[in-house]
């Protein structure tokens, strides 16, 4: 391993009971994805050669929300939660053989930045820990700091009057050398007025051990913590506030600001133009000058350049818009790849279907892809129009150049050219409709 290696571990292990909820704590949602996600992504962004997260409460579902965030990242379980200590010791054994520095990191704090997490990694003491100067202290714990960098955290509960007068407070998140960590955490103890192994007992005993801790200071706003509904909600108001912000900085016209909303991975290139009441789930990307028109959901998808979408329309998982396509209002596309120049006006399901270049697609149009146990697909070829109304009953093929009557139902395969028509022939009763509604007026008033 090399001095430069890092490994995270991911604190995740509280019920969170101040969120009154079943769900545990990291799996509520910002952003559009669960809290651990950002944590998650945080982790990323040091590049490092583990990733353990500590499960506890509700252990199953966040390890498999772990799992389907980031497969490569390793789920431990602390079955009794003894504190922050006893959590990271937990995680050892699957840092075996691991040489360099762990950054231990918490499920519900979803802000920490890229550059401070750098920072932290990168520092040069043999423990360093995260502060923030607070505007309220509060109950948190805090930094007392000497000559020599930093020489203890004192927990809220166990601090004398001078030092809850101090204002550098701990975030809680901390970097120390692999080898210091191993060697120190079985000396905790949890000799205090909670009765837990507090990992922030490491700093005194790594400076008794003559090792050198420091501080990295922040910004207040990234060490905030989620503990409850309305520090959720108030979370979520900041993250869109700064969303919003960096993509009009980026170029990108928000039409209504305030009314758009962001998930954590939400890509939108240059001169885009998003409109009032746009909701972006998780995994999309909306290439420049494209436009997104009021009222719509996108979620993993990709919308290239010169694509409109909407009002009113629903972009799903696996919805792949090329360029100059047009979906327009009230319109499903889900797991669809359309390509360049495909128009779809209005009133429409695609789902498991291929739609080739400069295809219609006439109102009312459904691809029927699912019988009640499997998904099948639809593919229509380039210039192909297909009347409105027709019905797609996959798995079925529809030719280039091809076209389809207004109101079928197509059940097999259409050649290139041809067209198809399935429905019905007419029948017309003169007079009937007259005489059919006499009889149910009759029938109504003697009632």
């Amino acid at each position: 391993m090399t001095e430069s290696a890092v490994a995270v571990v991911i604190l995740a292990a509280g019920q969170g009971s101040r969120m009154q909820s079943d769900l545990p704590k990291v799996l509520h949602r910002l952003a559009g994805v669960p809290l651990v996600a950002h944590a998650l992504a945080a982790a990323r962004s040091l590049e490092p050669e583990q990733v353990v997260v500590v499960t506890g409460h509700g252990s199953a579902a966040v390890a498999r929300a772990v799992a389907g965030l980031d497969p490569e990242a390793a789920t431990v379980l602390q079955a009794e939660q003894l504190g922050t200590g006893h959590a990271v010791r937990q995680a050892l054994p699957a840092l075996e053989g691991f040489e360099g520095k762990v950054v231990v990191l918490y499920g519900d704090t979803p802000f920490i930045g890229q550059d401070t997490l750098a920072a932290l990694a990168s520092h040069g003491a043999d423990l360093v820990v995260l502060g923030f100067e607070a505007e309220d202290p509060g109950r948190y714990g805090r930094l007392v700091r000497g000559s020599g960098g930093l020489e203890r955290i004192v927990e809220f509960k166990d601090a004398d009057a001078a030092t809850r007068e101090i204002a550098l407070c701990n975030s809680g998140v901390m970097a120390l050398d692999a080898d210091l960590l191993r060697q120190m955490i079985g000396l905790l103890t949890n000799d205090n007025a909670a009765g837990e192994y507090y990992l922030t007992d490491l700093v005194a005993l790594a400076r008794g051990d003559g090792r050198r801790a420091d501080v990295v200071i922040c910004d207040e706003e990234e060490t905030l913590g989620i503990n409850t509904r309305a520090e959720l909600a108030a979370a979520e108001a900041g993250f869109q506030t700064r969303a919003r912000a960096r993509a009009m900085e980026d170029g990108v016209t928000l039409t209504d600001p305030a009314s758009t909303f962001f998930a954590l991975d939400t890509v939108i290139g240059r001169d885009a133009i998003i409109g009032p009441n746009v909701v972006f789930g998780p995994g999309v990307t909306i290439e420049s000058g494209a436009e997104i028109l009021p009222f719509c959901h996108l979620e993993g998808c990709h919308v290239s350049a010169g694509a409109t979408v909407g009002p009113f329309a629903r972009l799903r998982p696996g919805a792949e818009l090329g360029g100059d396509v047009h979906v327009g209002n009230f319109v499903e596309i889900k797991n669809s790849v359309l390509d360049e120049g495909v128009k779809v006006g209005h009133l429409t399901y695609l789902g498991d279907a291929h739609v080739g270049e400069q295809t219609n697609i006439g109102a009312g149009t459904i691809t029927c892809n699912y019988d009640g146990v499997m998904k099948h697909r639809t593919e229509i070829g380039p210039r192909a129009f297909i009347g409105s109304d027709t019905m797609l009953v996959a798995p079925v093929r529809v030719g280039a150049d091809a076209m389809t009557g207004s109101g079928s139902t197509i059940t097999e395969d259409v050649p290139d050219g041809a067209l198809a028509i399935g429905r019905a022939r007419q029948a017309t009763k003169p007079g009937l409709a007259v005489r059919l509604m006499a009889a149910l007026r009759t029938k109504k008033e003697t009632r």
